[in-house]
């Protein structure tokens, strides 16, 4: 795919070039993660020296590597993920590879292994609130293990976050330390604490004083971009984000198996539209992770990965509610099992002014009960699929009850974010095309059909 940057991720690019030691603070779905690989890629003309990034698990392992594969301009870079067990990880970093990526957990480990040895002179710290516990003594085992060689064997140290403060201000100095080894915040964290910070009434805890918020920002003034949408882009159509998962082993030997029946039922014949998007049904329970089993509606579950990128998605939210729409009632019991602060969107009106005064922190709701008239905008302007069918009305309905209209009537001067949870190589994609382009069902699973049996 070519790369035609938006306004300001060539703001972005421009900006880690220009400063070693800085923090981006852009919201998911911005384009964080091509902005900066560009960067890399021309760092690397000038430095050859390894790169490090650091992120969750499931980012580091398929995000970061994907991109680069997604983008014509950089695909000549490889990425290597440290990740798996010790002989994994250690066969990974004898890779000969220009940026490679771990998750913060092996930090203390790969600190260990490396000692004075140290060959990152770059560091990209990816959802960089995983840093926030450090301190100069005690602390989170990860931060301080970044911090025994960020200000001595790394030259660049990035920062990237859509939510630097997911608990108010109190969790800006771990982060920043990593960049100015307290030079703005405070050498320590009490220092921070004294200076910004005042004890609650109750005696436990502290808040921001008064003019915390305004002297922060002003401090961290030269070393961060704030990039918010809205200043750049017309924001009178959704942002979507396409979350990409490769299916575990054994899940993909059976949604493979499922996949191959589907398609031999399908055959040369004609096939309606309706019954061809019956077809799918195993498929699309396959790549949420659980089958119905017997004739009695039983279940069996055999893989979370959409779960945990919704769990990674709700963290970067930071507290923002946000709208899930699900199609199966396994994945309803699922994820009111995994998330049981949820709620389901039922016919009761309470539920429905509950979540627009903020108080529903995940609302889970089937895009046939989220049609017409509904007025979601007020509670929130994030949305995820977890799981996705063929109607068009009905994709299109749900998503304009927090569409950028409604959030522009009733005053809300926000972008609308739409994420797509999606097994790649799977049914998933060809609904996703289905809502995307409007081609017929059947021509969809066809096309299918050849590429699958060309490979």
């Amino acid at each position: 795919m070519k790369y035609e940057p938006r306004p300001y991720q060539g703001i972005v690019t421009d900006y880690i070039l220009e400063n070693p030691r800085c923090a981006i603070w852009a919201s998911m779905g911005s384009g964080k993660t091509v902005s900066t690989l560009t960067a890399l890629s021309d760092l690397l003309l000038l430095d050859s020296s390894p790169i490090l990034i650091l992120a969750p698990l499931r980012v580091a392992k398929t995000t970061w590597p994907d991109e680069v594969r997604k983008w014509q301009h950089l695909r000549h870079l490889k990425v290597t993920p440290i990740v798996g067990n010790e002989k994994q990880r250690r066969a990974a970093l004898r890779t000969d590879s220009q940026i490679f990526t771990t998750n913060f957990e092996q930090l203390p480990w790969l600190v260990e292994t490396y000692g004075g040895r140290w060959p990152f002179r770059t560091v990209i710290c990816d959802e960089s609130t995983r840093l926030k516990g450090f301190r100069l003594r005690q602390g989170t085992k990860r931060a301080k293990a970044l911090g025994r060689v960020v200000h001595t064997l790394v030259d660049r140290v990035v920062l990237l976050t859509g939510t630097p403060a997911p608990n108010g201000l109190i969790d800006t100095w771990g982060q920043i330390w990593q960049i100015d080894k307290g030079e703005r915040l405070g050498r320590t964290f009490d220092a921070f604490k004294t200076r910004y910070f005042k004890p609650n009434f109750n005696g436990y805890g502290v808040s921001p004083t008064e003019s915390a918020q305004d002297e922060i920002q002003k401090a961290l003034n030269d070393i961060c971009l704030t990039v918010d949408v809205k200043d750049y882009m017309d924001i009178k159509e959704p942002i979507v984000n396409k979350i990409y998962f490769d299916l575990p082993a054994k899940s993909r030997k059976i949604y493979d198996e499922l996949e191959r029946e589907m398609f031999t039922q399908l055959g040369e014949h004609e096939v309606e539209a309706f019954n061809a998007a019956a077809r799918t049904i195993k498929c699309l329970q396959a790549t949420s992770g659980f089958l119905y089993v017997g004739e009695n509606k039983e279940w069996t579950e055999f893989h979370d990965d959409k779960l945990d990128i919704l769990k990674s998605i709700e963290e970067e939210a930071a507290g923002m509610p946000i709208l899930v729409a699900y199609h199966f009632k396994p994945d309803l019991a699922r994820l009111q099992k995994a998330f049981p602060h949820g709620r389901v969107l039922d016919k009761n009106p309470e539920t429905i002014a509950a979540w627009n005064r903020g108080e529903i922190p995940m609302l889970f709701a089937h895009p046939q009960s989220a049609g017409h008239g509904l007025s979601l905008q007020d509670g929130s302007n994030i949305m995820v699929f977890f799981g996705l069918w063929w109607n068009l009305e009905e994709n299109a309905q749900i998503i304009e009850r927090i569409g950028p209209t409604r959030q522009a009537q009733s005053g809300h001067d926000r972008a609308v974010f739409i994420h797509y949870i999606l097994a790649r190589d799977t049914v998933d994609e060809l609904v996703l095309e289905r809502l995307e382009t409007k081609r017929e069902v059947q021509d969809l699973l066809m096309d299918a059909m050849k590429r699958r049996g060309d490979k």
